[in-house]
C-alpha cells in the first residue's frame, strides 16, 4: 500500500477472488460455535427447510472476507483498519467464487483517514455484501 500522501479518491483495491468451500464454511461455523444450532451454515437440507437455496456463509465470515481486502491492502504499512460496516444484501453461498472490490471514496487530511467502499459479488456480478471501511494512517 501507499502512504496517506500517495493515495487518491478513486484509487481501487483488489479485486480479490476467493473460493469458499462448504467444508471451510462448516469449519468456521463449528469454530464459532454455530454448528449444531445453525444448520443453514452446515447443511444444504437444513438451509432449504428455512427457505434458503442451500448452505450459506455466516455473516461474520463474509465480514472477515471483505475485511481481508482492506487488511491485505494495508499490508505492513503504518495504517490500520479502524471501522468496518457491512450490509448483507443476498445470502452468500459456499462452493462458489466470490470477488471482493473496493475503492477510496474520501480522504481526510485532518485525521489522516481514508473511507473505502467495499463489496463482494458473485460470479454473476451480483453484489452480495456491501460496506464501508475507515483506515487511519499514522504519521
Amino acid at each position: 500500500m501507499n502512504s496517506f500522501e500517495q493515495i487518491n479518491i478513486g484509487d481501487t483495491l483488489g479485486p480479490l477472488e476467493l473460493f469458499v468451500s462448504k467444508d471451510q464454511c462448516r469449519a468456521y461455523a463449528r469454530t464459532m460455535g454455530m454448528g449444531e444450532g445453525a444448520g443453514r451454515f452446515t447443511d444444504d437440507e437444513a438451509a432449504r427447510k428455512e427457505g434458503l437455496p442451500g448452505m450459506i456463509i455466516p455473516g461474520n465470515m463474509s465480514l472477515g472476507l471483505v475485511s481481508k481486502l482492506v487488511t491485505d491492502w494495508i499490508g505492513s504499512s503504518n495504517a490500520w483498519l479502524t471501522r468496518m460496516s457491512t450490509t448483507y444484501r443476498v445470502p452468500v453461498q459456499p462452493d462458489r467464487t466470490v470477488t471482493i472490490h473496493g475503492f477510496i471514496t474520501n480522504k481526510n487530511p485532518e485525521d489522516r483517514t481514508a473511507e473505502i467502499d467495499v463489496w463482494m459479488e458473485n460470479e454473476e456480478s451480483e453484489r452480495l455484501v456491501t460496506g464501508t471501511a475507515t483506515v487511519e494512517f499514522r504519521k
